[in-house]
């Protein structure tokens, strides 16, 4: 099996096998996950739930339950945000006890109220603190670690006979506002969301069980977290269109979870460009390294490529900084996995990791060939071997812009 084909790929079956051979070997890390015996389980929701994709437009969906978790334990196990400490074992073993409460449904069942485990569901997917909830299982929930590149870590599942809220949503009025406009779009609520600061996961689970925009449906959850970050993306690209460039070359950099990030602000009109470098022995690569290159001008971008996911993901915390700042800047990104990022954790880790390396202080230079000279002696890999796929930089080297001319 080539490597470019497994990162390309990360498990979506793009090989031919019925099941992917590198997720399989994260999988055997039974032994942490948690006990389940019986056939129910209590605990607070954080609140989460998961949609899968297999065997879409019928899919299954349901909340995720850790076992005996009370408000405060639960808070940590959806929140992202506060894992920047932990070890990749720890956040595995963490988010292995949460229980994925399935049952069978269609993509189109959430134009309707007729199916009540739907209805709870989307009721716990309101809330913005922990529920209490109890599902009843047909059988024992089945030990099981579900890996994939864009979605975090869950442990055992099984078919649900019923589930309850032991209590009542905390609903952010906001949230409940859009959830019953029903001629808002989707991408026009997602704009509403985001400016009454209410976070993306929760976006992600109102959008993922058919709670946002006009022809509602249940999306499954791996391209709802894609589609929030690009739709909230776009929004914020619209916004910094009309802001002033930025003055100076400035570079972040930061490293999360054994994946590292170069950002490199540039004072040019909104284009944005990431390299994505994985090393020999990463989660995907096996034992040679593979390099690829996304990117965007003005205009923005149109389809989604194989980096899709982390590319969405690097490209929000952008965004936010230059919306923050009230500039506009051409940003380039390089996105390098190292051997440390030894199983797979989701999107989440490129989101948070760039949002780390912009709240670190930036280095400012004169020249892009000394911003790029300081930015290649951070990264493994040699820079003769990315460097040509840059196309952002050789655009700034060699295209000079209107205001050039008018300089005196």
């Amino acid at each position: 099996m080539k490597d470019s084909l497994c990162i390309k790929c990360k498990g979506k079956g793009l090989c031919g096998r019925p099941r992917c051979p590198i997720l399989e070997k994260f999988r055997s890390l039974q032994s942490i996950s948690p006990a389940i015996s019986g056939d129910s389980v209590f605990g607070a929701s954080p609140p989460a739930l998961f949609v899968g994709s297999y065997g879409y437009p019928r899919v299954s969906a349901g909340p995720l339950i850790p076992p005996l978790a009370r408000e405060n334990e639960a808070l940590l196990l959806e929140d992202p945000s506060a894992w920047g400490n932990m070890k990749i074992e720890d956040v595995i073993s963490m988010r292995s006890r949460m229980v994925r409460a399935n049952t069978n449904l269609h993509v189109k069942d959430a134009r309707g109220k007729e199916n009540p485990l739907l209805v709870k569901a989307q009721e716990l997917a309101l809330s913005k603190k922990p529920v209490d909830t109890e599902a009843w299982f047909f059988k024992a929930p089945k030990q099981e670690l579900k890996f994939d590149a864009v979605l975090t870590p869950m442990g055992p599942s099984g078919l649900v006979k019923n589930f309850e809220l032991a209590e009542n949503p905390d609903v952010p009025k906001k949230v409940d506002y859009l959830v019953y406009d029903t001629d808002a779009l989707a991408k026009d609520a997602v704009t509403e969301l985001l400016k009454s600061d209410v976070s993306t996961e929760h976006i992600t689970r109102l959008f993922s069980i058919g709670l946002l925009g006009k022809e509602r449906k249940i999306v499954p959850t791996r391209w709802s977290i894609t589609a929030v970050d690009d739709m909230a993306g776009k929004e914020l690209a619209d916004r910094i269109r009309d802001f002033p460039w930025v003055s100076d070359i400035k570079l972040f950099s930061g490293t999360h979870f054994g994946n590292h990030f170069e950002v490199l602000i540039l004072p040019r009109a909104y284009s944005f460009e990431l390299i994505e470098i994985w090393l020999p022995k990463t989660v995907w690569s096996g034992e040679s390294s593979w390099i690829g290159e996304d990117s965007e001008g003005l205009d923005g971008k149109k389809g989604y490529s194989p980096l899709a996911g982390g590319y969405y993901a690097a490209r929000l915390p952008v965004l936010e900084y230059l919306t923050e700042i009230k500039r506009q800047a051409s940003v380039f990104v390089l996105r390098e996995i190292t051997p440390d990022y030894w199983a797979p954790l989701g999107v989440w880790v490129v989101r948070e990791g760039m949002r780390n390396a912009l709240q670190n202080p930036p280095r400012t230079f004169e020249s892009l060939e000394a911003a790029v000279s300081d930015l290649a002696g951070r990264v493994k890999t040699p820079k003769i071997e990315w460097i040509q796929q840059a196309k952002m930089l050789s655009d700034f080297r060699f295209q000079k812009t209107l205001d050039f001319f008018f300089k005196k």
